[in-house]
């Protein structure tokens, strides 16, 4: 029994040395896999893990706010927490939709905007789309905002809107996140 207990107290040491030295992706997954939940846990459902963290980020060099990161629900999706440097406060739930295959966020802020986007992750970026209503009577707007992990581990958020039956986009936002803490 004693020897059992050493070798189970060892891997746990393991477990948390090895956790300080890798990333968030890499903590999210052994924390997943340390409490037994593998209801989402395959690749996929993983490949929005770069973007977990605190992270100051900027616009142009100048300071847009701060958003917050966690992996909530077991692992089974992300939760953002924006407070921009304007006042704005927001939060969105991110998840992966095994069943269609297709990446999920609901936005919604204290300006009482409500956002729902879809998409997947494709080389090497997490683009999201969906469609707008600004005001009643309004032409919807499309909108498609890309996530990019970048050299250094920085993260670019790129947003962009286009009228529905236009084929340009206007960038609404070009951000960089830089990590506070993963």
């Amino acid at each position: 029994m004693l020897l059992a207990m050493k070798k189970i107290t060892r891997a746990m040491v393991a477990v948390i040395a090895a956790l300080t030295l890798i990333g968030p992706a890499a903590q999210h997954a052994a924390a997943q896999s340390a409490t037994g939940n593998t209801a989402c846990g395959t690749p996929t459902h993983h490949q929005f893990d770069f973007w977990i963290g605190t992270w100051n980020v900027t616009q142009n060099g100048k300071a847009a706010g701060k958003n917050e990161i966690t992996a909530v629900l077991g692992g089974c999706a992300l939760l953002e927490s924006w407070t921009g440097v304007g006042g704005v406060t927001g939060h969105s739930l991110n998840i992966y939709d095994a069943t269609r295959d297709v990446w999920h966020q609901t936005w919604v802020d204290s300006s009482g905007a409500l956002l729902i986007l879809e998409g997947r992750f494709a080389d090497g970026a997490m683009v999201l789309e969906g469609s707008t209503i600004a005001e009643k009577g309004a032409t919807p707007m499309r909108q498609r905002i890309t996530w990019t992990l970048q050299p250094g581990g920085t993260v670019r958020q790129l947003w962009q809107s286009s009228s529905e039956n236009s084929r340009t986009w206007k960038t609404e936002f070009d951000g960089t996140y830089k990590r506070v803490s993963p």
